[in-house]
């Protein structure tokens, strides 16, 4: 089984948001379990992020793909990782820089989200992925 982790700073406060995301892992459950850790700090932010396998920073500066690209950087990753991956989303302040200059950078856009409102974007981005994988008409 596929494992991916969200590690984030601050946690979901809004209720709507956490029910758009709990659909999305709903429906996930056959592809990957994803487990969500909530730093305080960038120090645990870091420290976390020093113990995956398989790393991808979510970043404004980061590189752009279309939906079919990012499937499959993702499985590319997924598969480096040993079914492992992480993904590392910023707080208000972004990525601290030690991991901006350590690892892969991805943004999902160019324009400036919430921390709250990218686990959404990239909930439902990750279940793309894996409709893209499988060749299902929900990627259209």
């Amino acid at each position: 089984m596929i494992k991916l982790k969200i590690i984030s700073v601050g946690k979901t406060k809004e209720s709507w948001l956490e029910e758009a995301i709990n659909e999305y892992l709903k429906r996930l459950k056959p592809y990957a379990s994803i487990e969500f850790l909530w730093a305080k700090n960038d120090s645990q932010l870091i420290d976390w992020t020093s113990k995956e396998n398989s790393v991808l920073c979510l970043d404004p500066l980061g590189m752009l793909f279309d939906s079919s690209e990012f499937s499959h950087v993702i499985h590319q990753k997924i598969q480096e990782g040993g079914a492992r991956l992480a993904f590392v989303i910023g707080g208000a302040e972004g990525l601290p820089s030690q991991l901006r200059d350590q690892y892969t950078l991805l943004s999902l856009s160019p324009m400036t989200y919430t921390h709250q409102i990218t686990r959404l974007v990239l909930i439902e981005q990750i279940y793309r992925a894996f409709e893209i994988a499988k060749g299902t008409k929900y990627h259209k």
